[in-house]
């Protein structure tokens, strides 16, 4: 690492910038590295001790790594879906499942660096703002280092996420708003007025999210073909953000062949990425000053809350990753991401929360327009659990077979139901 470039004006700064946005625009900033400098040697320094995402520490931004982390994040498993991809002719899907991080979501990926952060700083409080998942995670983390953690809520948030944050030490602060109010209460909370705290920015984040497509454990090695399917049900954007960062990190440093293309799938009903990304794609006659470009704002209101924003803190970034890779934008209605939760659990036995699911909704509608080839290495990334948000699933699953406690009842039930799948 040896500094900060802004996604917007490009403005660079020193490793050591305390800041967390860019003093001349206000824009996020990215981490840069010298990959010359690392491109012989970054492999050799990768830590054996570590199978998870501290096992690529040195393309992180802490330092303070002699006490092992008390839980594992990152190392989850890359699936094969033979099952799920043969209904579409895709031999070569694969489910990245980030079901299994400790609070369930991809977000503690991000919130692990965070806390670390935290740590090296000396801070002993965490703040976040978050539709579920990053608070969630956030309390999670910071619970497991004995640190602070205070999450803002929009009091639509499901149960399950803002109970979580409770659990693991609260307090949760709901109904405070929209997502974009509660990004302006966490970053200067009254209770965390001093020098003792930490808001969780994008520029920390970003390098945790960044660690997937680097060569897996198994090792399977993201080859030219391939595309990364965080088939983004990111309202926060920080998944296509990560993916095309993590590219952008391994290309030059030789772990990877080249960028796999970066595909963006939002619902219809919150498509704010995917709207400015089309709308660079079909004005591009020239290169694209990013200083000037505004995410489009959209009313959101789909079903999948972790992709409810209507305009995301790193829009930028995520269109910057789409479009640098030659990825799609790809919109899917409410309908087809609800359905996708109980298709993508019947043929994997994975369960995805309906944001988590929008991934496949978006392979099954690029496949009937033809902008999957059957040939190509698919992943998608599975980005929470469906525990977070059981309710959406019943709703499109069904609900048990109530029956009398005999075998006669079962055998009725077992045929009405048999009579239905038909």
């Amino acid at each position: 690492m040896n500094g900060y470039r802004c996604f917007a004006c490009a403005e660079t700064q020193a490793a050591d910038f305390a800041g967390f946005l860019c003093p001349s625009c206000g824009g996020n900033l990215e981490i840069t590295y010298d990959y010359a400098a690392a491109a012989d040697k970054i492999e050799q320094s990768f830590r054996d001790d570590c199978n998870d995402i501290f096992h690529y520490a040195p393309l992180l931004p802490i330092s303070k790594l002699d006490t092992p982390f008390p839980l594992r994040v990152g190392g989850t498993p890359l699936y094969a879906a033979p099952r799920l991809g043969k209904s579409l002719g895709l031999p070569n899907l694969y489910l990245k499942d980030d079901t299994l991080n400790p609070s369930a979501s991809i977000k503690d990926r991000a919130s692990a660096v965070a806390v670390r952060r935290a740590i090296d700083i000396g801070a002993t409080v965490v703040s976040a703002a978050s539709t579920g998942n990053a608070g969630s995670s956030l309390a999670c983390l910071a619970a497991a280092l004995g640190l602070r953690a205070y999450v803002f809520v929009p009091e639509s948030a499901p149960a399950a996420k803002t109970h979580s944050v409770v659990v693991f030490r609260g307090p949760g602060l709901c109904g405070a708003g929209n997502l974009r109010r509660c990004l302006r209460l966490s970053a200067s909370p009254p209770p965390m007025n001093s020098a003792g705290s930490i808001a969780a920015p994008v520029t920390t984040l970003l390098p945790g999210k960044a660690r997937r497509p680097v060569p897996t454990r198994s090792g399977r090695l993201w080859t030219a073909e391939s595309r990364t399917g965080s088939w983004y049900r990111r309202g926060t954007a920080i998944c296509s953000v990560a993916s095309g960062k993590a590219g952008a990190i391994c290309a030059p440093l030789r772990l990877i062949d080249r960028v796999p293309k970066i595909d963006c799938a939002q619902s219809e009903a919150s498509a704010a990425i995917c709207r400015t990304a089309r709308r660079l794609r079909d004005s591009r006659g020239s290169e694209v000053d990013w200083s000037k470009v505004v995410i489009d704002e959209v009313k959101a209101t789909t079903v999948a809350d972790s992709i409810s924003v209507g305009r995301p803190r790193d829009g930028l970034a995520a269109v910057q990753a789409i479009l640098h890779s030659d990825g799609e934008a790809v919109t899917v209605p409410d309908e087809e991401i609800l359905a996708a939760i109980p298709d993508m659990a019947r043929s994997t036995g994975v369960f995805a929360e309906p944001a988590a699911a929008a991934p496949w909704a978006a392979v099954k509608q690029m496949v009937r327009d033809d902008r999957i080839k059957a040939d190509e290495l698919v992943v998608c990334i599975v980005s929470g659990s469906g525990l977070k948000d059981v309710a959406k699933a019943r709703a499109v699953a069904g609900k048990p077979l109530v029956i009398d406690p005999s075998i006669d009842a079962v055998r009725d039930a077992l045929a009405r139901n048999d009579a239905i799948q038909r």
